[in-house]
């Protein structure tokens, strides 16, 4: 078995602002207006791949899973809470 990922906080709260705001884009109704929405995901998506722990080649590739899957869970239930 693996060891877990460590991840700076820094961008595991960067990965979780992406997923929260990918998730309110998901579910705006058609014609509201995302242009604030896409911009924001699109300034975040920039930050996420340029932060500094990412700095070897590799690291995007077998990180950026990862980081993910350990992030989905909080905006997950973080979401069901203000359902």
């Amino acid at each position: 078995m693996r060891p877990p990922f460590r991840f700076p906080e820094d961008l595991i709260t960067l990965q979780q602002a992406w997923q929260q705001t990918y998730a309110e884009l998901a579910q705006a109704p058609a014609g509201a207006g995302t242009t604030a929405l896409r911009r924001r995901l699109i300034a975040l998506s920039g930050t996420l791949c340029t932060h500094p722990h990412w700095a070897t080649p590799a690291a995007w590739r077998t990180g950026g899973v990862e980081l993910r899957r350990a992030t989905h869970t909080s905006v997950s239930t973080e979401g069901e809470g203000a359902a």
